[in-house]
Protein backbone atom coordinates (compact mmCIF):
# COMPACT_ATOMS: atom_id res chain seq x y z
CA UNK A 1 0.00 0.00 0.00
CA UNK A 2 1.18 3.52 -0.75
CA UNK A 3 0.72 6.30 1.86
CA UNK A 4 -2.46 7.65 0.29
CA UNK A 5 -4.07 4.21 0.34
CA UNK A 6 -3.16 3.73 4.00
CA UNK A 7 -4.60 7.13 4.91
CA UNK A 8 -7.78 6.52 2.94
CA UNK A 9 -8.16 3.17 4.67
CA UNK A 10 -7.89 4.75 8.13
CA UNK A 11 -10.25 7.60 7.25
CA UNK A 12 -12.76 5.05 5.93
CA UNK A 13 -12.79 3.19 9.26
CA UNK A 14 -13.28 6.44 11.19
CA UNK A 15 -16.19 7.36 8.91
CA UNK A 16 -17.68 3.89 9.30
CA UNK A 17 -17.72 4.13 13.10
CA UNK A 18 -18.96 7.73 13.03
CA UNK A 19 -21.81 6.78 10.72
CA UNK A 20 -23.06 4.53 13.54
CA UNK A 21 -22.69 7.23 16.19
CA UNK A 22 -25.63 5.99 18.27
CA UNK A 23 -23.86 2.67 18.83
CA UNK A 24 -20.72 4.36 20.11
CA UNK A 25 -22.15 7.06 22.39
CA UNK A 26 -22.13 7.03 26.15
CA UNK A 27 -25.79 8.10 26.03
CA UNK A 28 -27.34 7.02 22.73
CA UNK A 29 -30.49 9.10 23.27
CA UNK A 30 -28.87 12.44 24.05
CA UNK A 31 -25.30 12.44 22.70
CA UNK A 32 -24.74 13.73 19.14
CA UNK A 33 -28.49 14.07 18.61
CA UNK A 34 -28.05 17.56 17.11
CA UNK A 35 -25.70 18.92 14.49
CA UNK A 36 -22.54 20.32 16.05
CA UNK A 37 -19.23 21.65 14.82
CA UNK A 38 -17.44 18.93 16.77
CA UNK A 39 -18.86 15.77 15.26
CA UNK A 40 -17.91 12.29 16.35
CA UNK A 41 -15.78 11.94 13.25
CA UNK A 42 -13.74 15.04 14.14
CA UNK A 43 -13.38 13.89 17.75
CA UNK A 44 -12.05 10.44 16.78
CA UNK A 45 -9.82 11.78 13.99
CA UNK A 46 -8.44 14.52 16.24
CA UNK A 47 -7.51 12.19 19.11
CA UNK A 48 -5.88 9.66 16.76
CA UNK A 49 -3.68 12.45 15.37
CA UNK A 50 -2.59 13.83 18.76
CA UNK A 51 1.07 13.92 19.71
CA UNK A 52 2.84 15.02 22.90
CA UNK A 53 1.87 18.69 22.86
CA UNK A 54 -0.64 20.41 25.08
CA UNK A 55 -4.30 19.87 24.21
CA UNK A 56 -4.74 23.45 22.97
CA UNK A 57 -1.71 23.25 20.68
CA UNK A 58 -2.78 19.86 19.35
CA UNK A 59 -6.22 21.26 18.49
CA UNK A 60 -4.69 24.30 16.78
CA UNK A 61 -2.51 22.01 14.65
CA UNK A 62 -5.34 19.62 13.82
CA UNK A 63 -7.67 22.44 12.72
CA UNK A 64 -4.84 24.07 10.71
CA UNK A 65 -4.72 27.31 12.73
CA UNK A 66 -8.35 28.05 11.87
CA UNK A 67 -10.35 30.63 13.79
CA UNK A 68 -12.98 27.89 14.13
CA UNK A 69 -10.64 25.84 16.34
CA UNK A 70 -12.63 24.67 19.38
CA UNK A 71 -11.45 25.41 22.89
CA UNK A 72 -9.96 22.60 24.94
CA UNK A 73 -12.98 22.78 27.25
CA UNK A 74 -15.44 22.28 24.39
CA UNK A 75 -13.36 19.43 23.00
CA UNK A 76 -13.20 17.66 26.38
CA UNK A 77 -16.96 17.92 26.83
CA UNK A 78 -17.57 16.36 23.45
CA UNK A 79 -14.98 13.59 23.75
CA UNK A 80 -16.59 12.39 26.99
CA UNK A 81 -19.70 11.55 24.93
CA UNK A 82 -17.75 9.09 22.76
CA UNK A 83 -17.32 5.58 24.18
CA UNK A 84 -13.98 3.79 24.37
CA UNK A 85 -15.46 1.12 22.07
CA UNK A 86 -15.46 3.64 19.19
CA UNK A 87 -11.65 3.94 19.28
CA UNK A 88 -11.25 0.22 19.93
CA UNK A 89 -13.38 -0.57 16.88
CA UNK A 90 -11.43 1.81 14.63
CA UNK A 91 -8.18 0.24 15.82
CA UNK A 92 -9.32 -3.33 15.21
CA UNK A 93 -10.92 -2.64 11.83
CA UNK A 94 -7.89 -0.71 10.60
CA UNK A 95 -5.45 -3.35 11.89
CA UNK A 96 -7.39 -6.16 10.23
CA UNK A 97 -7.47 -4.31 6.89
CA UNK A 98 -3.70 -3.78 7.05
CA UNK A 99 -3.02 -7.40 8.00
CA UNK A 100 -5.30 -8.74 5.28
CA UNK A 101 -3.18 -6.92 2.70
CA UNK A 102 -0.30 -9.31 3.46
CA UNK A 103 0.03 -12.91 2.38
CA UNK A 104 1.74 -15.17 4.89
CA UNK A 105 1.75 -18.96 5.15
CA UNK A 106 2.14 -18.83 8.92
CA UNK A 107 1.71 -15.46 10.67
CA UNK A 108 4.16 -15.10 13.57
CA UNK A 109 2.56 -13.29 16.52
CA UNK A 110 3.69 -12.33 20.00
CA UNK A 111 1.71 -11.48 23.11
CA UNK A 112 2.95 -9.31 25.95
CA UNK A 113 1.86 -6.62 28.38
CA UNK A 114 3.09 -3.29 29.65
CA UNK A 115 2.11 -1.13 32.62
CA UNK A 116 1.17 2.49 32.03
CA UNK A 117 0.99 5.05 34.80
CA UNK A 118 -1.96 7.44 34.59
CA UNK A 119 -2.93 10.55 36.62
CA UNK A 120 -3.41 9.83 40.31
CA UNK A 121 -7.05 9.34 41.25
CA UNK A 122 -7.76 7.76 44.67
CA UNK A 123 -11.45 7.34 43.77
CA UNK A 124 -10.60 4.78 41.06
CA UNK A 125 -10.00 1.86 43.40
CA UNK A 126 -9.33 -0.64 40.59
CA UNK A 127 -6.21 1.18 39.40
CA UNK A 128 -5.11 3.07 42.55
CA UNK A 129 -2.04 2.07 44.58
CA UNK A 130 -1.39 3.95 47.84
CA UNK A 131 2.38 3.56 47.62
CA UNK A 132 4.67 2.02 50.22
CA UNK A 133 7.93 2.97 51.95
CA UNK A 134 7.46 6.67 51.34
CA UNK A 135 6.42 6.19 47.73
CA UNK A 136 3.79 8.56 46.36
CA UNK A 137 0.40 7.07 45.48
CA UNK A 138 -0.27 6.36 41.83
CA UNK A 139 -2.75 4.84 39.38
CA UNK A 140 -1.90 2.34 36.69
CA UNK A 141 -3.46 0.40 33.82
CA UNK A 142 -2.13 -2.69 32.11
CA UNK A 143 -1.99 -2.89 28.31
CA UNK A 144 -2.03 -6.37 26.73
CA UNK A 145 -1.36 -6.63 23.01
CA UNK A 146 -1.22 -9.14 20.17
CA UNK A 147 1.63 -8.15 17.84
CA UNK A 148 2.56 -9.25 14.32
CA UNK A 149 6.34 -9.75 14.46
CA UNK A 150 7.03 -9.78 10.72
CA UNK A 151 5.02 -6.71 9.74
CA UNK A 152 5.41 -4.91 13.09
CA UNK A 153 1.72 -4.21 13.59
CA UNK A 154 -0.55 -4.38 16.62
CA UNK A 155 -3.50 -6.66 15.81
CA UNK A 156 -5.44 -6.59 19.07
CA UNK A 157 -5.31 -5.10 22.54
CA UNK A 158 -6.96 -5.45 25.95
CA UNK A 159 -6.72 -2.68 28.56
CA UNK A 160 -7.14 -3.69 32.20
CA UNK A 161 -7.07 -1.83 35.50
CA UNK A 162 -3.69 -2.79 36.97
CA UNK A 163 -4.93 -3.91 40.39
CA UNK A 164 -7.06 -6.61 38.79
CA UNK A 165 -5.07 -7.11 35.61
CA UNK A 166 -4.77 -10.69 34.39
CA UNK A 167 -2.49 -11.41 31.43
CA UNK A 168 -3.78 -14.96 31.06
CA UNK A 169 -7.38 -13.77 30.70
CA UNK A 170 -6.27 -11.15 28.16
CA UNK A 171 -4.33 -13.76 26.15
CA UNK A 172 -7.22 -16.22 25.91
CA UNK A 173 -9.63 -13.40 25.03
CA UNK A 174 -7.46 -12.18 22.15
CA UNK A 175 -6.78 -15.70 20.87
CA UNK A 176 -10.43 -16.79 20.98
CA UNK A 177 -11.75 -13.76 19.05
CA UNK A 178 -8.96 -13.63 16.47
CA UNK A 179 -10.20 -14.24 12.89
CA UNK A 180 -6.94 -16.02 11.96
CA UNK A 181 -7.24 -19.72 11.22
CA UNK A 182 -3.56 -20.48 11.70
CA UNK A 183 -0.68 -18.66 13.38
CA UNK A 184 2.34 -19.12 15.63
CA UNK A 185 1.98 -17.36 18.98
CA UNK A 186 5.07 -16.62 21.09
CA UNK A 187 5.19 -15.48 24.70
CA UNK A 188 7.68 -14.95 27.50
CA UNK A 189 7.76 -16.58 30.93
CA UNK A 190 4.70 -15.81 33.00
CA UNK A 191 2.28 -16.95 30.31
CA UNK A 192 3.04 -20.63 30.79
CA UNK A 193 -0.13 -22.43 31.82
CA UNK A 194 -1.99 -25.44 30.52
CA UNK A 195 -5.11 -23.32 30.04
CA UNK A 196 -3.34 -20.82 27.77
CA UNK A 197 -1.73 -23.58 25.71
CA UNK A 198 -5.04 -25.41 25.39
CA UNK A 199 -6.84 -22.31 24.08
CA UNK A 200 -4.14 -21.94 21.41
CA UNK A 201 -4.33 -25.64 20.53
CA UNK A 202 -8.15 -25.44 20.25
CA UNK A 203 -7.75 -22.46 17.91
CA UNK A 204 -5.60 -24.61 15.62
CA UNK A 205 -2.54 -22.42 16.20
CA UNK A 206 1.03 -23.23 17.13
CA UNK A 207 2.56 -21.95 20.37
CA UNK A 208 6.15 -21.23 21.36
CA UNK A 209 6.49 -20.12 25.00
CA UNK A 210 9.56 -19.54 27.08
CA UNK A 211 9.11 -21.34 30.41
CA UNK A 212 10.94 -21.46 33.72
CA UNK A 213 14.23 -23.32 33.42
CA UNK A 214 14.20 -24.54 37.01
CA UNK A 215 12.20 -27.34 38.61
CA UNK A 216 9.03 -25.21 39.01
CA UNK A 217 6.42 -24.35 36.39
CA UNK A 218 5.19 -26.67 33.66
CA UNK A 219 8.40 -28.73 33.83
CA UNK A 220 7.53 -29.75 37.37
CA UNK A 221 6.58 -33.40 37.53
CA UNK A 222 7.70 -34.26 34.00
CA UNK A 223 10.45 -36.83 33.48
CA UNK A 224 13.07 -35.08 31.36
CA UNK A 225 16.61 -36.11 30.38
CA UNK A 226 19.43 -35.38 32.80
CA UNK A 227 21.30 -33.37 30.18
CA UNK A 228 22.02 -29.73 29.50
CA UNK A 229 20.21 -29.76 26.13
CA UNK A 230 17.32 -31.89 24.92
CA UNK A 231 14.21 -32.02 22.76
CA UNK A 232 11.45 -34.20 24.24
CA UNK A 233 7.94 -34.90 22.90
CA UNK A 234 5.20 -35.01 25.54
CA UNK A 235 1.57 -36.09 25.25
CA UNK A 236 -0.31 -35.18 28.43
CA UNK A 237 -3.80 -36.29 29.29
CA UNK A 238 -5.10 -33.71 31.74
CA UNK A 239 -7.84 -34.55 34.22
CA UNK A 240 -9.46 -33.19 37.35
CA UNK A 241 -10.52 -36.59 38.68
CA UNK A 242 -8.61 -38.59 41.31
CA UNK A 243 -10.11 -42.05 41.48
CA UNK A 244 -7.93 -45.03 42.30
CA UNK A 245 -7.76 -45.93 38.62
CA UNK A 246 -6.71 -42.40 37.69
CA UNK A 247 -4.07 -42.36 40.45
CA UNK A 248 -2.49 -45.42 38.84
CA UNK A 249 -2.44 -43.61 35.48
CA UNK A 250 -0.89 -40.50 37.06
CA UNK A 251 2.22 -42.50 37.85
CA UNK A 252 3.06 -42.16 34.16
CA UNK A 253 4.07 -38.52 34.56
CA UNK A 254 4.78 -37.84 30.90
CA UNK A 255 1.29 -38.93 29.82
CA UNK A 256 -1.10 -38.04 32.65
CA UNK A 257 -1.45 -34.91 34.77
CA UNK A 258 -3.87 -33.92 37.51
CA UNK A 259 -5.27 -30.36 37.35
CA UNK A 260 -6.44 -28.98 40.66
CA UNK A 261 -9.89 -27.40 40.88
CA UNK A 262 -8.19 -24.24 42.16
CA UNK A 263 -6.46 -23.77 38.78
CA UNK A 264 -8.22 -22.32 35.77
CA UNK A 265 -8.75 -24.82 32.97
CA UNK A 266 -11.66 -24.20 30.64
CA UNK A 267 -11.80 -27.57 28.92
CA UNK A 268 -12.50 -29.82 31.91
CA UNK A 269 -15.48 -29.74 34.31
CA UNK A 270 -14.63 -28.46 37.77
CA UNK A 271 -16.70 -31.14 39.48
CA UNK A 272 -16.74 -34.84 38.57
CA UNK A 273 -19.15 -37.36 40.06
CA UNK A 274 -17.81 -40.82 40.73
CA UNK A 275 -20.52 -42.34 38.57
CA UNK A 276 -19.52 -40.24 35.56
CA UNK A 277 -16.70 -41.34 33.24
CA UNK A 278 -13.35 -39.67 33.71
CA UNK A 279 -12.80 -36.67 31.44
CA UNK A 280 -9.39 -36.18 29.85
CA UNK A 281 -8.00 -33.37 27.73
CA UNK A 282 -5.07 -34.25 25.48
CA UNK A 283 -2.32 -31.65 25.11
CA UNK A 284 0.68 -32.40 22.88
CA UNK A 285 3.91 -30.41 22.97
CA UNK A 286 7.71 -30.48 23.00
CA UNK A 287 10.07 -29.33 25.73
CA UNK A 288 13.19 -27.92 24.07
CA UNK A 289 16.24 -26.79 26.04
CA UNK A 290 19.22 -25.20 24.32
CA UNK A 291 22.26 -23.10 25.31
CA UNK A 292 22.38 -19.31 25.00
CA UNK A 293 25.97 -19.04 26.20
CA UNK A 294 28.49 -21.22 27.99
CA UNK A 295 26.59 -21.16 31.27
CA UNK A 296 23.02 -20.06 30.42
CA UNK A 297 20.18 -22.07 28.89
CA UNK A 298 16.69 -21.41 27.59
CA UNK A 299 13.72 -23.75 27.88
CA UNK A 300 10.88 -23.58 25.36
CA UNK A 301 7.52 -25.34 25.20
CA UNK A 302 6.09 -25.61 21.68
CA UNK A 303 3.88 -27.75 19.48
CA UNK A 304 5.78 -26.96 16.27
CA UNK A 305 6.79 -30.12 14.36
CA UNK A 306 10.33 -31.21 15.23
CA UNK A 307 11.34 -32.12 11.66
CA UNK A 308 10.64 -28.66 10.28
CA UNK A 309 11.61 -26.77 13.44
CA UNK A 310 14.68 -28.30 15.14
CA UNK A 311 16.14 -26.59 18.24
CA UNK A 312 18.25 -24.22 16.12
CA UNK A 313 15.15 -22.89 14.35
CA UNK A 314 13.27 -22.67 17.64
CA UNK A 315 16.07 -20.51 19.02
CA UNK A 316 15.92 -18.14 16.02
CA UNK A 317 12.15 -17.88 16.19
CA UNK A 318 12.09 -16.99 19.85
CA UNK A 319 14.82 -14.40 19.38
CA UNK A 320 12.52 -12.57 16.95
CA UNK A 321 10.03 -12.06 19.79
CA UNK A 322 12.19 -9.16 20.97
CA UNK A 323 10.43 -7.02 18.37
CA UNK A 324 7.41 -6.63 20.63
CA UNK A 325 9.63 -5.26 23.41
CA UNK A 326 11.10 -2.55 21.18
CA UNK A 327 7.62 -1.72 19.87
CA UNK A 328 6.52 -0.81 23.39
CA UNK A 329 9.39 1.68 23.58
CA UNK A 330 8.35 3.29 20.29
CA UNK A 331 4.71 3.29 21.33
CA UNK A 332 5.37 5.02 24.64
CA UNK A 333 8.11 7.48 23.78
CA UNK A 334 8.03 8.02 20.02
CA UNK A 335 4.25 7.96 19.60
CA UNK A 336 3.72 9.79 22.90
CA UNK A 337 1.50 7.30 24.69
CA UNK A 338 2.77 8.59 28.05
CA UNK A 339 1.45 12.09 27.30
CA UNK A 340 -2.26 11.97 27.95
CA UNK A 341 -4.64 14.90 27.53
CA UNK A 342 -7.16 13.98 30.19
CA UNK A 343 -7.33 12.66 33.75
CA UNK A 344 -10.40 10.49 33.18
CA UNK A 345 -9.68 6.79 32.77
CA UNK A 346 -12.14 6.42 29.88
CA UNK A 347 -10.48 9.26 27.97
CA UNK A 348 -7.05 7.76 28.64
CA UNK A 349 -8.24 4.45 27.20
CA UNK A 350 -9.42 6.37 24.13
CA UNK A 351 -5.91 7.72 23.66
CA UNK A 352 -4.26 4.33 24.16
CA UNK A 353 -6.28 2.84 21.30
CA UNK A 354 -5.65 6.01 19.28
CA UNK A 355 -1.88 5.67 19.73
CA UNK A 356 -2.01 2.00 18.74
CA UNK A 357 -3.84 3.05 15.58
CA UNK A 358 -1.35 5.80 14.76
CA UNK A 359 1.56 3.43 15.43
CA UNK A 360 0.17 0.99 12.84
CA UNK A 361 -0.44 3.90 10.45
CA UNK A 362 3.16 5.11 10.75
CA UNK A 363 4.68 1.63 10.67
CA UNK A 364 2.74 0.64 7.56
CA UNK A 365 3.88 3.72 5.66
CA UNK A 366 7.48 3.52 6.90
CA UNK A 367 7.86 -0.16 6.01
CA UNK A 368 7.07 0.59 2.35
CA UNK A 369 9.60 3.42 1.98
CA UNK A 370 12.48 2.28 -0.24
CA UNK A 371 15.89 2.55 1.44
CA UNK A 372 18.72 2.67 -1.08
CA UNK A 373 21.48 0.18 -0.39
CA UNK A 374 25.02 1.52 -0.34
CA UNK A 375 28.47 0.22 0.52
CA UNK A 376 28.22 0.71 4.28
CA UNK A 377 29.35 -1.14 7.34
CA UNK A 378 25.77 -1.71 8.52
CA UNK A 379 22.36 -2.16 6.95
CA UNK A 380 20.26 0.94 7.53
CA UNK A 381 16.56 1.41 8.27
CA UNK A 382 14.31 4.43 8.62
CA UNK A 383 14.53 6.43 11.82
CA UNK A 384 11.11 5.65 13.28
CA UNK A 385 11.05 8.80 15.39
CA UNK A 386 11.36 11.01 12.30
CA UNK A 387 9.07 8.73 10.29
CA UNK A 388 6.32 8.84 12.93
CA UNK A 389 6.53 12.64 13.05
CA UNK A 390 6.22 12.89 9.27
CA UNK A 391 3.37 10.35 9.15
CA UNK A 392 1.44 12.36 11.72
CA UNK A 393 1.93 15.51 9.59
CA UNK A 394 0.75 13.56 6.56
CA UNK A 395 -2.31 12.36 8.48
CA UNK A 396 -3.15 15.97 9.32
CA UNK A 397 -2.69 17.03 5.70
CA UNK A 398 0.38 19.20 6.35
CA UNK A 399 2.68 17.22 4.05
CA UNK A 400 2.13 14.78 1.20
CA UNK A 401 3.98 12.29 -1.03
CA UNK A 402 6.60 12.26 -2.48
CA UNK A 403 8.05 14.66 0.14
CA UNK A 404 6.89 12.27 2.85
CA UNK A 405 8.88 9.31 1.52
CA UNK A 406 11.90 11.48 0.65
CA UNK A 407 12.31 12.82 4.19
CA UNK A 408 11.81 9.37 5.72
CA UNK A 409 14.37 7.78 3.39
CA UNK A 410 16.97 10.45 4.22
CA UNK A 411 16.78 9.95 7.98
CA UNK A 412 18.25 6.55 8.70
CA UNK A 413 19.75 4.64 11.61
CA UNK A 414 22.05 1.59 11.40
CA UNK A 415 20.91 -1.90 12.34
CA UNK A 416 23.56 -3.32 14.68
CA UNK A 417 22.89 -7.04 15.17
CA UNK A 418 23.87 -9.04 18.26
CA UNK A 419 24.05 -6.00 20.53
CA UNK A 420 23.19 -6.78 24.15
CA UNK A 421 22.69 -4.71 27.23
CA UNK A 422 21.47 -5.60 30.69
CA UNK A 423 17.75 -5.23 31.19
CA UNK A 424 16.57 -2.95 33.95
CA UNK A 425 13.22 -2.05 35.45
CA UNK A 426 12.48 1.46 34.28
CA UNK A 427 10.79 3.88 36.63
CA UNK A 428 7.10 4.56 36.19
CA UNK A 429 6.46 7.80 34.38
CA UNK A 430 3.53 10.14 34.10
CA UNK A 431 4.27 13.47 32.50
CA UNK A 432 2.21 16.23 34.08
CA UNK A 433 0.11 18.57 32.00
CA UNK A 434 2.35 21.57 32.79
CA UNK A 435 5.45 20.07 31.19
CA UNK A 436 4.39 19.30 27.65
CA UNK A 437 6.14 19.97 24.41
CA UNK A 438 5.07 23.37 23.10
Amino acid sequence: MNPKQVKNLLVAQIKLVSANAKSFCVDSEKNFSRKRKLTMEKIIAGIIGMGSGSLTNELVDFFNDSSETPTSSAFCQQRCKVSVEAFETVFRLFSKKLFDSFKADLPILAVDGSKIQIPTDPTDADSFFPGTNGQKPYNMVHLNVLYDIKHQLYLDAVIQKAKFGNEDVALTEMVDRSPLHNALLMADRGYESYNNLSHIQEKGWYFLFRIKDGPTGIKQGLILPDASSYDVNIELNLTRKQTNEVKELLKDKNHYKFISTTKVFDYLPIKNRKSEPTSFYKLSFRIVRFPLSEDTYETIITNLPSKKYPPGEIKKLYASRWGIETSFRDLKYTMGMLDFHSKKVECIQQEIYAHLTMYNFAEMITSHVVIKKKQRKYIYRANFSVAAHMCRKFYRGITSPPDLETIISRNLVPIRPDRHRDRYQSARIFRGFLYRVA
